[in-house]
């Protein structure tokens, strides 16, 4: 283990002395430090917080606070209505939503009309508001996603996301005329999440030939997407000049979405608690900040240990990046034959041995915010010692998806 890593899990573990596992820390000297990194490397561009990648009103808070962010990105309409009736102003929800109920409530309360912006990709989705509004009159504010994937080979081969189907400047165009010419809607936004670039790490530990393509990959879908996009930009400003903001970049491509001209304001969430799947990148080192502790609960034999619960693995593609990272002590790995367990999970290495009943482990989720629909409430460190606790989504009754 080295200095650095042996000298947090002592502070985790001062500070948690009183504190039984399971439990959930961040820890904030790092959470803010994040922060600061990316809105350095934004450049001056506001950053807009993913709420998915925090689910925690308190640290929403924390991170709005800072120079260079402003506005919420939101993933469910019930979530979005939540965030404004609680104060925040600017919530833009990144997928389209069905949910009707969500959306007559919008169409019929000014406050949520004003504070919240829905996500649009195809003329269908606004037959179903215009259904769904009721007697609500209020106009709804909408954003068009531009699909970023880099497609070749005349569109059988494809790099990027299944997201929305408008791919080229010109159906984009033509939504946008469809939103402008229709009643009850005020187009505001464009969005465009590049996640085979924000959400791919470049540097994979003992695989330098699959690194090196994931990194000529990005260059060229960087320079593609680029262009693409500021002609998709410049379509859509021709039918709606008053367009308020155009969304961009992620985590991994914060630097380089910032530095295109047609954007202006970057999404970014996942590099506040910088989950193990951030490890891998070039572009930039965050702190791990979120961490979540089991408790040894089995010492079954010689090099080995049991920890009660554990089996947290994130969502996307099934595979041993999924799962949380057993990280401190270092040098814990899992039993191949078992895994990440429902109700226990045993480790295996030497640094088992210097566990005793009731001592913790510290993990890493895999992902960002999918940490907090596992735990009601987050310890929030600073320096040697928890000074609050602060509730989860869940921990304030909200399973949002």
């Amino acid at each position: 283990m080295s200095e650095h890593a042996a000298a947090d899990r002592a502070r985790y573990d001062r500070a948690t002395a009183h504190l039984d596992a399971p439990l959930a820390l961040v820890d904030l000297a790092a959470f803010d430090a994040n922060a600061a990194d990316l809105a350095r490397r934004a450049g001056g561009k506001p950053i807009r917080v993913a709420t998915k990648s925090v689910r925690c009103r308190a640290l929403l808070e924390r991170v709005l606070a800072h120079d260079g962010f402003s506005g919420l990105m939101s993933f469910t309409l019930a979530e979005s209505l939540w965030l404004a009736r609680a104060g925040f102003t600017d919530v833009l929800l990144a997928y389209p939503s069905a949910d009707r109920a969500g959306y007559a409530e919008l169409a019929a309360d000014p406050k949520l009309a004003a504070a919240v912006t829905v996500m649009v990709d195809d003329v269908a989705q606004l037959d179903l508001i215009d259904a769904a509004r009721g007697t609500g009159g209020e106009t709804v504010r909408v954003c068009l996603e531009l699909d970023t994937s880099l497609r070749k080979l005349g569109g059988r081969l494809r790099i990027g996301a299944l997201r929305s189907s408008l791919h080229d400047p010109e159906p984009l165009a033509e939504l946008a005329r469809a939103v402008v010419e229709r009643p009850g809607f005020r187009l505001v936004g464009l969005m465009a999440y590049e996640g085979h670039i924000a959400g791919v790490g470049d540097t994979l530990r003992g695989r330098p030939a699959r690194s090196l393509a994931i990194r000529l990959m990005q260059a060229a879908a960087r320079k593609e997407l680029a262009a693409r996009r500021a002609e998709a930009v410049r379509a859509v400003r021709a039918v709606e000049p008053g367009l308020e903001f155009v969304n961009g970049g992620g985590t991994g491509s914060v630097q380089h979405t910032a530095a295109e001209p047609a954007v202006t304001e970057i999404a970014a969430g996942s590099g506040l608690y910088v989950p193990r799947l951030f490890d891998n990148y070039t572009s930039f080192r965050g702190r791990p900040a979120a961490l979540f502790a089991q408790p040894v609960v089995r010492r079954p034999g010689v090099g080995v240990v049991t920890v009660l619960g554990g089996g947290y693995p994130a969502s996307g593609a099934p595979g041993r990046d999924r799962l949380p990272e057993p990280y401190l002590p270092a040098g814990l790995r899992y039993d191949p034959q078992e895994g990440a367990g429902e109700v226990q999970t045993p480790l295996l290495g030497s640094p088992a041995d210097d566990l005793l009943i009731g001592d913790k482990v510290w993990f890493r989720h895999a992902k960002a915010g999918e940490l907090c629909e596992r735990f009601a409430q987050l310890h929030l460190l600073e320096g040697d010692a928890v000074t609050a606790v602060v509730p989860t989504y869940r921990g304030e009754g909200k399973t949002f998806l």
